[in-house]
Order: structure tokens, then sequence, then C-alpha cells
């Protein structure tokens, strides 16, 4: 099977490809069924094989919408290809409980079946855009920018990274071999920054090179090696205020992001310093799921 034209350019458009999406979809599918050949027993014993409805996913909770065109695609494959969606919101949208995302007309039990497998994604993105538009929110007017990490569910990282962008956050590197990132355990086998540094600058020459620091001698070390981004771990916000000076002096381009420790009560605060990001692996690790639940009826 492969994905409408119109939804899988809309996948593409968003930063997704669809064909990952459509095999998401069907190993996601086949997960809750218990295999590719097994039945929803509950639905196939209670409803006749021609019934067919209406289902709509519906806001319990107020939020910023992540994920509908990945819901279409698992409607589309639980039905093979035999349903009617109609998306009401867009994602990114901000939403009030009550408000209706998507319908979708077809098949019941097909719509059942794939009903878990719509709200668990549905509800996780929506959850992760929603937590990523508090931060925007709590940085605004700042110059800032709230930024995830990698450290996203194995499988999911291109959606949950769409779902950050979503909810107004923008992405770091997407995998190992987008962009250096030279961390601790990197400076102690190379021998320290400096050495780490010009060893990753020789070997991969047109890739940025992001340098971790957990002290402002290191910051000092990373600026004048010529570092695109340094990453202040765990630092107060004088050492922040003091790592800024540094790259304001020196006349650098070099990029500062703040990581470690950051709460949504001290976000402004640490934002104000100068810092260019503020990188939040809760976004994607931590982030509450969107109450969001499923109504069927029967017709539309």
């Amino acid at each position: 099977m492969t994905l409408p034209a119109a939804l899988a350019l809309r996948l593409r458009d968003a930063g997704l490809d669809g064909a990952d999406v459509e095999r998401l979809a069907a190993a996601a599918l086949a997960e809750d069924l218990g295999g590719v050949s097994a039945v929803d027993v509950t639905s196939v014993a209670t409803i006749a094989a021609n019934h067919e409805s209406v289902i709509d996913f519906v806001a319990r909770a107020a939020g910023v919408v992540a994920g509908l065109p990945i819901v279409a695609a698992v409607l589309w494959v639980a039905t093979d290809s035999a349903v009617v969606i109609d998306e009401r919101v867009v994602d990114g949208a901000h939403v009030d409980p009550g408000t209706v995302l998507l319908s979708a007309a077809g098949s019941t039990r097909a719509l059942l079946t794939a009903e878990r497998v719509a709200l668990n994604l549905l509800g996780h993105l929506s959850g992760i855009a929603t937590l990523t538009a508090a931060w925007v929110d709590a940085i605004a007017g700042t110059g800032a920018a709230i930024r995830d990490t990698r450290k996203t569910t194995p499988g999911l990282r291109a959606l949950e990274k769409y779902a950050v962008r979503c909810g107004g956050g923008v992405n770091h590197r997407m995998s190992l071999s987008d962009a250096a990132l030279i961390k601790d355990n990197h400076v102690l086998a190379a021998g320290g920054t400096t050495a780490a540094f010009e060893a990753v600058r020789t070997a991969f020459p047109d890739l940025p090179v992001e340098v971790e620091c957990d002290t402002i001698t290191q910051v000092g070390e990373a600026v004048v090696a010529g570092a695109d981004l340094v990453l202040l771990d765990n630092m107060s916000i004088d050492e922040i205020r003091s790592a800024v000076a540094i790259v304001r002096e020196s006349g650098s381009t070099c990029r500062l992001e703040a990581s470690g420790g950051l709460t949504l009560a001290r976000a402004a605060e640490v934002a104000a310093t100068g810092v260019d990001y503020l990188a939040v692996g809760a976004l994607t690790h931590s982030a509450p799921v969107l109450d969001i639940g499923a109504d069927l009826r029967s017709s539309l």
C-alpha cells in the first residue's frame, strides 16, 4: 500500500518521509493486533463486517496539536485506504477542550482497530508540542530559541522532533552524522578540548562543530579553537553571562546553548543572559500526553 499523494506531500512538507510514516503505522497496528494476520477480536465479535461509522478525535484538554497527518496515515493503513478523513484543525494549532481535531468515516471495525494506535501517537506528539509551546512562551521576547535534544524515543525521533517544531521550538541535530558534538568523554579520550576540536575539524571539515563546556576556561578554549557552537553544561547564571561576554568580546560568530538543570520557572532568566538556545531534553523524554479522546457516531 502507498499513502495517497496528497498525504505523502503533506508529510514531506512537514519534513517527514511518507514511506517511513506508513511503515511505522503498519508496525504499530500489527503490534496492537498481535501480528499482521491477527484480528481485533472484540470488534469482529460485536460489529458487522459491513457496518460503517464516523469517529471524531476530540481534545479533552487545552493544548497544541501535533500529529494529524500521522493519524491520517494510521487510518489509511488500518482501513486499507477505504476511509474519508476530515481534518478540522492544523498541526501547531492551540485548541480548547471539546475541539474536534479530525473526523474519519469508514468501516467501524477498522476505525476501532486503529483508535488506540492513533490516539497514542496523537496524544504523545501533541503533548510534546504543548510542552514546547510553554517553554517558547516562557522566553518570548528574549531572542533565544528553545531547542530539543537526541533524548527521543527510539524509532520516533523524526515524529517527536516534528512535534517540537509544531510547538514553536527548533531542532538540534537529527543524528550523529549531521554535526559534531564534542562532549566530556570525547575531550577525555582525545586529550583535551582543543585536540578534540582539531581532530573533528580535520576529519569532517564541512560539518558544524559544537563543544560541550562545563567551565569558563573550556569556553574560552572552544571559542579560540573556532567552535561553531558552545554548549554550556549546568552552568550558573553568572557563568552563563561570563560565557556570553567571552564570545562578544572575541568577535566570534560562535553561538551559545544553555543546557542542564533548566526549568520553566527560570527559563526567562537564562534566556535573558544572551544565549542563543536553551536545550531542553524534557520536551521529548518527559512531555505529558495531551488528553485526546475518540468518539464514534453513526454519520457525518
